[in-house]
């Protein structure tokens, strides 16, 4: 098999179908076809089944599997190490980020990077997925989580403040007798309901009555901002918005907010580029994290 077989193998036995394969690997689903005709033609053996949901692993793709990720492993890894060479100050930089945070930094980094670096780009992938950095998928990531890749450099950028939040008719027919149950609160489904912020929410209201479960920050503050109840929002987020108000009831649990880079990359300077106006949009924004007023 040569690397277009196995890259392709793969991708079919990841997405279990060739438009899903093609997708991946940026061609037509009629090109995936005839690769997996000429990748059985040439190897006199199918390494995948077509089945009614989709192709399924042969027992000797089930063999072969472990041995084509090692070899994408390698692939990748000459990559990086080809491309953490490259000294232009020119090219895609590849960056994730939950959108919340790309809608509060990136303007400005950007526009920072154009003024110094016109001929980068950055391509900013808004994904709540952790996007792999050792196969490629990103260059630099943001999350609000520790790393836990052993080859991956990784530098805490800040801590987010966290409150309890209302809109302003809401506290006006409720009132901000926190114990009060005439409360509503607005919190997260429940596979995230062990988060620390989670539960603060229900502490501090113990006898109010769950309005609405919503995994996604934005939606959390647009159904504070309809009066449906009290909900624990970043501050970075909610103190811009006119909409609602924080509650006089402290700061909630915090959290750390990491940056992370590829050891292979880190002294890129396309990389660095980027990395230096990131520091600068959050060393900016550092009262509005923090929570301070």
């Amino acid at each position: 098999m040569d690397w277009d077989d196995v890259r392709s193998f793969l991708a079919i036995a990841r997405t279990r179908s060739l438009s899903g394969a093609a997708r991946e690997l940026g061609v037509r689903q009629s090109t995936m076809s005839r690769r997996l005709e000429a990748m059985e033609a040439r190897n006199g053996a199918r390494l995948l089944q077509r089945t009614t949901n989709g192709y399924e692993l042969t027992a000797l793709g089930e063999a072969v599997l472990g041995n084509a990720e090692r070899m994408e492993a390698e692939a990748i890894a000459v990559e990086r190490m080809v491309q953490g060479r490259d000294v232009a100050l020119s090219g895609v930089v590849r960056l994730t980020t939950v959108e919340v945070l790309s809608n509060l930094l990136l303007p400005d980094a950007v526009k920072a990077l154009q003024a110094r670096y016109p001929a980068i780009t950055l391509d900013v992938l808004t994904d709540s997925r952790s996007l792999s950095l050792s196969k490629r998928e990103a260059d630099i990531a943001i999350r609000m989580t520790r790393f836990d890749s052993h080859d991956v450099i990784t530098r805490r950028m800040t801590t987010a403040s966290g409150a309890l939040y209302a809109s302003p008719d809401y506290l006006a027919e409720h009132g901000q007798d926190l114990a009060s149950q005439n409360h509503a609160i607005i919190t997260v489904l429940e596979d995230q309901a062990h988060q620390p912020e989670a539960r603060w929410l229900a502490e501090m209201l113990p006898h109010a009555r769950v309005a609405m479960r919503n995994n996604s920050r934005d939606g959390q503050l647009a159904a504070a901002r309809a009066g449906i109840g009290v909900v624990y929002l970043p501050c970075y987020l909610a103190d811009r918005e006119p909409g609602v108000v924080r509650l006089d009831a402290g700061l909630g649990p915090s959290r750390e907010v990491w940056l992370g880079v590829h050891a292979d990359l880190r002294h890129m300077p396309r990389i660095r580029a980027v990395i230096d106006v990131l520091n600068d949009a959050f060393s900016a924004q550092k009262c509005l994290f923090s929570g301070e007023t």
